[in-house]
This record gives C-alpha cells, structure tokens and sequence, in this order.
C-alpha cells in the first residue's frame, strides 16, 4: 500500500462500512463528525475521529476546507468520500490530490467529465453506447429549451446537466405545461447546483432502471460485475434494489454489460463506479439507453458483494494504492439473488417526511443470508440535518422467491420504537403481487400507492416481535446496542417504525 491511514470523509452507515474494510487491510482509520454527531455510531467504529464543524453538512461534511485540514492534522495519507456529500465534487477530488492525499476515487478529471450529463452523453454516443434520443440545445433560453422540446416531439424529459437525483427534471406532455416547467426546472436546477443548463429528451414512459457495476485500475484493466435493478425509486431516490435484474434475457444482459465496459473506457474510468441505464421494453428486443455514471461507490454495493463474493471497498483500496484489480472478468461469478431495501426514518403516510428523534427500540434482525449494514444503535439519536437513512437490509438466497420471502421475514423482526420509519411500507411493497412477479418500473410507487400507502398501523408481527423483546425472548439486541437499553419499550412509546 502507498498509504497506512485512511480519512473517511462520511458519516453514518458507509462510514462503518470503509472502517471494516480498513481493519481488514491494516490500514488506520479516522472518521470525522459535526457537533450533531459527536456521540453517532461511525465515531467510535474508526481508530480515532476528529470534529470537523457544525451540524449543519455546508460547514462540515460539505465544507471542502475541513475535510482537507482534518486530513492534515491527522496525517492522514489518502481519503475515501464514501457516498453521497463530496464524492462526485471534482473539485474536492482535486484539492485532496493538491494536498498529496490519494483520493479513493476516480481523478478529478474523470469526475468532471462525466458531471456534466451533456458531456457524458456526448462521450457515450461516440463511443456507441445507445443513448436516448434528445437534443442540447445551444439557445439555453427558455424560448430555445422549448424550440428544442417541439423539434424533438412531445413528450419530453427536461433535465439539468449538473448534478443528479432528478433536481432540475420535469417530465413535459404538451406544449401547454412546457413554459412554466421549463422555467421551474431551470430554478431548481440553478438553487441545487449553481448552474442553469438544460437539455431534452424523449420522455420514456415508465422505463425499468438498470445500473451496471464497473471497476477500473490504473493499468488498463475495466471489468463489470453485473447489474443490479433498481426501478423501484421514490421521487427518483432508489428504495429496493436487486440482482439479477428480473427484466434481462442473457443476450440483452451481455449487450449492456458490454456498454457499461465501453462507457467506462470511453471515460478513462478508474476505481469503483456505476453505468446507469433505462430499459424499455421487454424480451430478447428490449432497448437500453444510458442514462448517467455515477462516479463513487454506490449506496446498494451491499447486492453485488453478496452475490459475487468480493470485497468492493478493499478492492477500492488495491486500485488507489497502484494496484491492479483482484480480479479478471472471467474469475466474476455469481451466485443466488440478492435484494436490498433501504430503511429510512420518514412517514410513508405523511408524504414521505423525515424523521428525527432518538431511538426508544432499534433491534436488527439476523438470521442466514441476512446483511445489515447501519449507522444507528438504540438509544442513539437520528438528527435532522442529514439523510435520514438508517439501514439497509440485503437478503441473499438461491432464487428471487426466497430472497423476498427472507427478507420479508427478516423486515418483520425489525423492531424500531421512537420515530416512524418505512418499514411496513416495504412490507406491503415486497409483498405486491406485481413485485414478487417482477413486473416493475420506474413509476411503481406512484401508480400503487393507494395500496401501499394505507393509514399508519403497526403490524402484527412486529408488535409481536416487540412483545417478545420485553418479555426477554432470544430476540437479541444489536451488536452496537449500548448497554443502557429501554428495559420497557411500551413505557415511552412515541411512534412505531412505521
């Protein structure tokens, strides 16, 4: 290794998970933590963690400065962004390497090149990647965004070329609605990002999401390690992912990973990353369109480990170092299905709004071929300044039935008292016959949401499952739970996970 300590640049549950992968390659590990997160989880799972501002992220997990002067009081030798925060900031990549710091992460160039959804996508159609049609147009007013809307025909998707997580995107059916969502995207994609730049494209209704995990190293090597589905999203935030993608017949599946490999040799790709895609249609003739890279680990890398074997974060650390990749396309295999559901402090029932509180109860279930990975423990507090992501649960098994039925099981013992999370809501959401056939797309949620939007209720089985808690079942506590536990859970009872 050209580096022994490693900065995380994070919180919360990736966090953890970067410090595992550190103690398992002898590297030291510093977290760092706003005054919100003085006491959280990720402290105290790092060799030694280090403040580096106010609650608020714009002046600690965003505040490039402190990040780069935490590295420097620390020693730290290399830096790794986790997701979400500063991990596809460009300019953060550069200022780590201005400092001598190895990013553990594309270059900075790479980054920025593919930022820019205009750009990427010009890249991607010239390396014959099939992207959807659509058009840049060069008067960004928004007189010449609608020219464009017209010349390519209704309907049409208007998406900012900066940033991601559908800021700055309308969805425009006719040339009526087409001025107002134009200037509201524009708005929208100038507060998120600071920049106005739109561009169109063909609306695909009700598209599947399919994304391509690559990694590259600095000798040349690319290799994919299949995809992962991940057409259930909320308001363009993924909820469940799975792999094999139930959508992909073994010629459309060779098709797009062969893409995914194209694109990220296109890009000069190197270290871990993401070719998105859109599917449209079904069978044998179904089509793909790139969508968009994102450069950084992703939230569900959990589904692919599972089902290959391999260690993304430690091989995150080989390629950074110089190294080769640990492996050849052709030692990638995998094995069963996997399906990830992300458990969020929000109510379902109240539009989806986030929650904040301390956790009264908060007891993961275990069991064969059941993952958590958290950044919570019971008694601990869920703030309100971040992502409210609490856990997610990666159930593996030989066939997709059974990886449903696990974690579903696996859902019902999932005790939370204190704040309401999503978890009844992915129950009924696992549960949904069109799911469990696998007929989803990207509108899912909102076309169903009469039935899995119901009033808040707590389930049988969890109330059971809480019940068996205070009467001192073999229902055990996390491994993170302090030992000053809520002896009684209906004593205090605010909210149940719901």
């Amino acid at each position: 290794m050209t580096f022994r300590r490693v900065l995380i640049a994070n919180r919360g549950e990736i966090a953890i998970r970067i410090a595992r992968a550190c103690r398992e390659a002898d590297l030291e590990s510093i977290a760092v933590y706003s005054d919100a997160d003085r006491d959280a989880p990720h402290t105290r799972a790092a060799d030694r963690a280090v403040r580096i501002g106010p609650a608020p992220s714009a002046q600690s997990y965003l505040s490039v400065d402190a990040i780069i002067e935490a590295a420097r009081a620390t020693s730290a030798q290399a830096v790794h962004p986790g997701y979400g925060f500063l991990s596809e900031n460009a300019t953060f990549a550069s200022a780590c390497e201005r400092a001598g710091l190895v990013f553990i992460g594309p270059p900075a160039s790479v980054i920025e090149r593919l930022g820019s959804k205009v750009a990427a996508r010009e890249l991607m159609a010239s390396a014959g990647v099939p992207v959807v049609p659509g058009v840049t147009a060069t008067d960004q007013s928004d007189g010449g965004i609608l020219a464009a809307a017209g010349q390519l025909g209704f309907p049409v998707l208007v998406k900012a070329s900066a940033g991601g997580g559908g800021k700055g995107m309308r969805a425009i059916r006719d040339r009526e609605s087409a001025k107002e969502l134009i200037s509201a995207a524009r708005r929208e994609a100038v507060a998120a990002f600071g920049d106005g730049t739109l561009y169109v494209e063909r609306l695909i209704d009700k598209p599947r999401h399919v994304e391509v995990q690559v990694f590259g190293d600095t000798h040349g090597n690319i290799v994919h390690l299949f995809e992962r589905e991940c057409s259930i999203q909320r308001r363009h935030q993924k909820i469940v992912e799975e792999s094999p993608s139930p959508a992909l017949t073994e010629p459309v599946r060779a098709r797009m990973t062969e893409a995914a490999v194209a694109a990220a040799r296109a890009a000069g790709y190197v270290n871990a990353g993401t070719i998105e895609f859109l599917l449209e249609g079904s069978g044998d003739d179904a089509r793909f369109y790139f969508l968009e890279v994102n450069t950084r680990l992703q939230v569900e890398h959990p589904v692919t480990e599972a089902l290959t074997g391999l260690d993304l974060v430690g091989a995150q650390f080989t390629v950074a170092a110089g190294g080769r990749l640990p492996w050849t396309q052709r030692d990638i295999t995998r094995r069963g299905h996997a399906i990830e559901c992300r458990i969020y402090a929000e109510d379902p029932a109240g539009g989806f709004l986030p929650q904040a509180g301390t956790l009264l109860l908060y007891r993961e279930p275990a069991g064969p071929g059941v993952r958590i990975d958290s950044g919570v423990i019971e008694g601990g507090t869920v703030p309100v300044h971040y992502d409210p992501l609490l856990a997610k649960l990666t159930a593996t098994a030989q066939s997709r039935d059974a990886a449903i039925a696990r974690a579903l099981a696996a859902l019902k013992r999932f005790p939370i008292l204190g704040i309401r999370t999503n978890v009844p809501f992915l129950i009924r959401l696992l549960d949904h016959a069109d799911m469990r056939s696998g007929h989803v797309h990207t509108r899912f949620i909102e076309d169903h949401a009469v039935e899995l939007l119901t009033a808040r209720e707590t389930p049988v089985e969890a109330l059971a499952a809480a019940a068996a808690i205070g009467a001192g079942s073999d229902t055990q506590p996390s491994a993170r739970t302090p030992t000053s536990t809520v002896s009684d859970p209906w004593a205090t009872i605010r909210g149940w996970g719901r």
